[in-house]
């Protein structure tokens, strides 16, 4: 009863959020979309209590088909939720270390430190930071004894100097007290590096400071003690005294050199070799290298003396197609700067059984090896999913894709679209009768009088558009442009464009483009966009919701040219629309809610109700909230639309005529006289004019 209750709580608060938090409708939602494309099943991480991050790394969990119920907790940070990803990837468990209290950077390396087979846990306690686990991880690639400093006493600078000398083959008691801080323990680290008495100061009563002026006088003074020249006893002296460092980096896949610049300062190729062989390292080791830091001297500079060779990750799978996917949506422009509708490829047509993509699965990864000799398993690579779509089949090779018609292919968010297209290869009259298809038609020819077409996809035709009725659910292209006597009516759900519009009437939910429109009737919930230093929009009405840019506006005989943008007519309507569902959405809601109450009443008095009947309301309760939110980011997008479009309604690039009327946000503005390269915008309740 208790669990009931606590997921009817999760609802409401899940709806409230979902209708209220405007962060969630925008980056949350693209994530809950993303989902939908990919198949997922999206439920998983749909809860407002998750931020997009969180969202993410569900979902590409989800992809690479992990069991993401471990870390889908909203009480889980999104670098967290990243780790204990990866780690399900190698099929480390990270749970005992998240349950210890151990999140974020601190779960990278021990993550890190268990793929490569370190035994972290012998020495890992609750209370310790990222740093200290850091410490302790680089100690075991170099096969140290971390028991010396992994301990929560000392701090991370600490355990580094600790550590530092403990790579140096030093005597660490002298400086491991923790009471001394890290920059005591470094100068005294620096002086058993240097061969010095450190007894002279290595004590509590000595700070940071004084130590360092007491290591540099005993340097000096041992250096002034130094022969300039000696029998076989010098040499030794001054061998004994040697400096040089050699420092692992890269997981232990590299190890450098450095010799400090010190007066008698004498290292053999001897010294450098024995210190490999003392710290174990055994492969890659370059002759040639350390040959040439010895013999030229190359003091003060790190020199790589050791690498070894790296695990190569398997080449990813990948898609061969044998369409075309880089057709150019956007048509070339002109000299004037116009734009060829004319020479366009819109599209790219397939035959049934046509083979259109072939996927080559992912390699295997070559292994590979460290300094230490380890071999360093490597990863094979990552296989990608089967496209989705529609219109095509994968042949029993589960590889092969094949057309299953003779259509447009299209490839949309990773997507392939392969739709039936009715080829006409003669024009279009009144005597064709009505062309309705479940698809797209490409008009090799023209439309003329009483020509009417109706399909679900695209409309493509290759000449002129005269009188005649062309309905589409996706884009209309006319590449030569459509020309009548207002008895011309074009209806698209996307973009409608061409090489001019004259006395045509359009309704587009996408832009309008053209290289002239003259006398037109215009609605669109886009922009109407008319290109070239020779574009005119002239006479007709215009409703454009986000703006019109052209280059001239209007003419000199003063033929009234009106503009009504942002919220217009158009907008009202869609406005309308999508408050009548929200309305319907809302009522279905409401409804879900009352039977799911009903439900938990009748758990309450031990009346049977089937889990399965529980789960579906609600699951379709969270289906609804999603809807309901999704309705919600249209119609707050609806409305930043308007306020992006204020920033510069109309623009215009060439001569905006005398009596063009330009009416923003219903506030109307009559062009007084002939101006040039002008924007039109809203300032102060008023339309200005801002020059460009």
């Amino acid at each position: 009863m208790g669990n009931l209750d606590f997921d009817e709580k999760k609802l409401k608060n899940a709806q409230f959020l979902l209708t209220e938090n405007g962060e969630y409708l925008k980056a949350q939602s693209q994530q809950i979309r993303l989902g939908k494309e990919e198949g997922m099943d999206v439920s998983v991480y749909s809860n407002p209590e998750f931020d997009w991050l969180q969202m993410e790394q569900i979902r590409m969990g989800l992809k690479d088909k992990v069991d993401v119920s471990v870390y889908a907790d909203p009480a889980y940070s999104y670098d967290t939720m990243k780790q204990i990803r990866l780690a399900l990837y190698s099929e480390i468990d990270l749970m005992p270390y998240l349950e210890r209290g151990f999140e974020d950077d601190s779960l990278e390396e021990i993550r890190t430190a268990l793929l490569n087979r370190l035994p972290i846990d012998k020495w890992l306690k609750d209370e310790m930071c990222t740093p200290q686990i850091n410490q302790i991880r680089i100690g075991l690639c170099e096969q140290l004894d971390v028991s010396r400093y992994a301990d929560p006493k000392y701090n991370w600078m600490q355990m580094q100097e600790i550590r530092l000398g403990l790579e140096k083959k030093l005597d660490i008691s002298v400086y491991s007290n923790v009471l001394f801080s890290h920059l005591q323990m470094r100068e005294i680290r620096l002086g058993l590096e240097s061969g010095l008495d450190v007894s002279l100061y290595d004590s509590l009563i000595y700070s940071a400071t004084d130590m360092k002026e007491k290591r540099l006088a005993l340097i000096d003074h041992k250096q002034a003690k130094t022969p300039v020249h000696g029998g076989k006893d010098s040499l030794l002296s001054m061998r004994m005294k040697s400096q040089f460092d050699i420092s692992i980096e890269d997981n232990g896949n590299r190890a450098y050199a450095y010799i400090p610049k010190i007066v008698a300062n004498l290292i053999t190729k001897e010294d450098i070799y024995d210190e490999l062989q003392r710290r174990n390292i055994v492969f890659g080791i370059k002759p040639d290298a350390i040959a040439d830091l010895i013999d030229k001297k190359r003091s003060n500079k790190r020199i790589l003396i050791a690498e070894g060779i790296p695990a190569a990750k398997g080449k990813d799978g990948w898609f061969e197609f044998f369409v075309r996917l880089d057709l150019p949506r956007i048509p070339a422009p002109l000299p004037d700067g116009g734009v060829d509708y004319v020479n366009i490829e819109a599209f790219e047509m397939v035959e049934k059984d046509e083979r259109i993509a072939v996927y080559h699965p992912a390699g295997q990864g070559t292994d590979g090896k460290n300094i230490y000799g380890e071999i360093i398993h490597a990863e094979n690579g990552n296989d990608l999913k089967p496209i989705r779509g529609e219109g095509f089949t994968i042949l029993d090779d589960g590889v092969t894709y094949v057309s299953q018609m003779n259509g447009k292919f299209e490839y949309i968010n990773d997507q392939i679209i392969i739709s039936n297209m009715l080829v006409v290869r003669e024009d279009v009259t009144s005597t064709t009768g009505k062309l309705e298809v479940d698809g797209s038609v490409y008009v090799i020819g023209s439309v003329y009088s009483g020509g009417y077409i109706e399909v679900t996809g695209d409309i493509i035709v290759e000449h002129n558009v005269e009188t005649a009725r062309l309905i589409a659910g996706g884009n209309i292209m006319i590449k030569k442009g459509s020309c009548s006597k207002h008895d011309c009516f074009i209806d698209a759900g996307g973009e409608v464009s061409g090489s001019f519009f004259e006395a045509a009437n359009i309704n587009a939910v996408g832009n309008v483009k053209a290289n002239y429109i003259m006398n037109s009737d215009i609605n669109t919930m886009g922009k109407v966009i008319v290109s070239g230093s020779r574009g005119v929009l002239l006479g007709g009405r215009i409703c454009a919701v986000k703006g019109v840019d052209t280059f001239n506006l209007g003419n000199k005989s003063h033929l009234v040219t009106l503009l009504e943008i942002g919220r217009n007519e158009v907008y009202d309507k869609e406005q309308a629309v999508f408050a009548q569902k929200r309305e319907l959405v809302v009522a279905e809601l409401l409804a879900l809610e009352s039977g799911w109450k009903k439900l938990v009443r009748m758990q309450a008095v031990a009346r049977p109700v089937s889990e399965e009947a529980m789960k579906k309301v609600r699951s379709t309760i969270l289906a609804k909230n999603q809807e309901l939110a999704e309705l919600d980011a249209e119609i707050s997008r609806l409305t930043n639309v308007t306020d992006q479009t204020m920033k510069m309604p109309v623009c215009v690039r060439g001569i905006a005529h005398e009596g063009s009327v330009i009416i923003i946000n219903t506030i109307k503005h009559v062009v007084p006289s002939e101006v040039r390269r002008v924007v039109f915008k809203l300032r102060n309740n008023k339309v200005a004019m801002v020059t460009i």
